[in-house]
């Protein structure tokens, strides 16, 4: 995968590869390759799909800056049912969130639901992308930051599919609203409490609600970079 990144000098995320475990155990991890051939980021998944799949979790959730296009975060499959993952990236500066997948039951319905729900809730844009037959049902797709479905595979069918993203649109939407109307990363402002959230050990508070992308900072990588 890294020669084929470096001879086609492209960005590339090859799906996912089980990955040693500190333990023994094993892990479920993405990764992406850069036009350089070299390794750039890896993300491992957080929300393994208990009690079916036997992976340990992750603990990191990278953003990384690939220059000349944008800020890309990484989620995996059953991650995308936890609105907590695409809301940490997407603060942390994700301006895309791609999500390899391989869901091959019935809920797949229910994901693309959820795709588009996370494009909408954080003002990002969502790429799902699920395996075709046998190994998933196909139906990978790709929404904007306002959640409208760019393009959408055909179901169980090995498909090709191409798009130019501006990902200066995620500023622009963020910056005068959902149609032009919702502006949520502009909802909160001095004076207004700091709500607490017990069921992650957090709060909602004013003085850090701005996501990087509005900050104007640097994504968070933490985690997300390593050798080899």
């Amino acid at each position: 995968m890294r020669e084929v990144a470096r001879d086609l000098g492209v960005w590339l995320v090859p799906g996912t590869v089980p990955e040693s475990a500190p333990g023994g155990g094993v892990h479920n991890t993405t990764v992406l390759v850069g036009p350089d051939g070299e390794l750039t980021c890896v993300y491992r998944k957080i929300f393994p799909w208990r009690p079916f799949e036997p992976f340990e979790m992750g603990v990191d959730l990278p953003v990384v800056e690939l220059a000349g296009f944008g800020r890309v975060g990484f989620a995996i499959c059953y991650d995308l049912w936890f609105p907590e993952i695409a809301r940490q990236l997407a603060w942390s500066g994700a301006e895309l969130i791609v999500i390899p997948t391989q869901t091959s039951t019935r809920d797949r319905e229910q994901e693309i639901v959820l795709a588009r729900a996370a494009a909408i809730t954080n003002q990002v844009f969502v790429l799902s992308l699920n395996a075709a037959a046998p190994s998933g049902v196909g139906r990978s797709l790709l929404v904007d930051p306002e959640g409208v479905v760019r393009f959408m595979a055909p179901s169980e069918n090995p498909a090709v599919l191409t798009d130019a993203l501006d990902l200066g649109a995620v500023r622009t939407v963020r910056e005068f609203g959902t149609c032009a109307l919702n502006r949520i990363w502009h909802q909160l402002g001095p004076g207004d409490p700091v709500v607490d959230l017990p069921v992650c050990g957090g709060r909602i508070d004013p003085a850090t609600w701005t996501p990087a992308s509005l900050r104007g900072e640097d994504p968070s990588v933490s985690g997300g970079r390593r050798s080899s």
